[in-house]
C-alpha cells in the first residue's frame, strides 16, 4: 500500500509558499495602484477644501487649497507646510469625471442577479 504524501513535503511547502508570495504581490500592487489613483474635485466640507495636488517627490508636494473664495499654494515636506503664495486669479480645476467610487461600484456588484444577499 502507498502511503499518503505527507503535508510538509517539499511540494506542498513550495506551492504554500508561492501562493503565499502571490498574495503578498496582489496586496502591494493593489496598494500602489489605489496610491497612484487619487479622486479628482475638491476634497473637505465648509469653507476649507483641498482643491488639487501635485507630488514633487515621494515625501514633498505642493498642494492647492481653496479658503472660502480665495485659493492659496502650499508646499507640503519632510519639514513642515510651507504657504507658498495666495493666488490673485483663482485657478479653474476640471470637474471629476463620472468614475464611479470604489463604495459605489461594489453596490452596483452586488445588486446583481445571481448574487447571494
Amino acid at each position: 500500500m502507498a502511503q499518503p504524501a505527507s503535508p510538509l513535503s517539499v511540494g506542498s511547502l513550495t506551492q504554500l509558499s508561492l501562493s503565499l508570495l502571490a498574495i503578498v504581490a496582489l496586496i502591494v500592487a493593489v496598494s500602489w495602484a489605489l496610491k497612484r489613483l487619487k479622486m479628482a474635485g475638491p476634497r473637505g466640507r465648509g469653507e476649507i477644501a483641498v482643491v488639487d495636488e501635485l507630488a514633487l517627490g515621494p515625501r514633498e508636494r505642493i498642494v492647492l487649497l481653496r479658503v472660502g473664495e480665495s485659493q492659496l499654494l502650499v508646499g507640503i515636506g519632510a519639514g513642515g507646510v510651507v504657504g507658498l503664495t495666495p493666488l490673485v486669479t483663482p485657478i479653474a480645476v476640471k470637474a471629476a469625471s463620472n468614475t464611479p467610487v470604489f463604495a459605489d461600484r461594489l453596490r452596483e456588484l452586488m445588486k446583481r442577479p445571481g448574487n447571494p444577499s
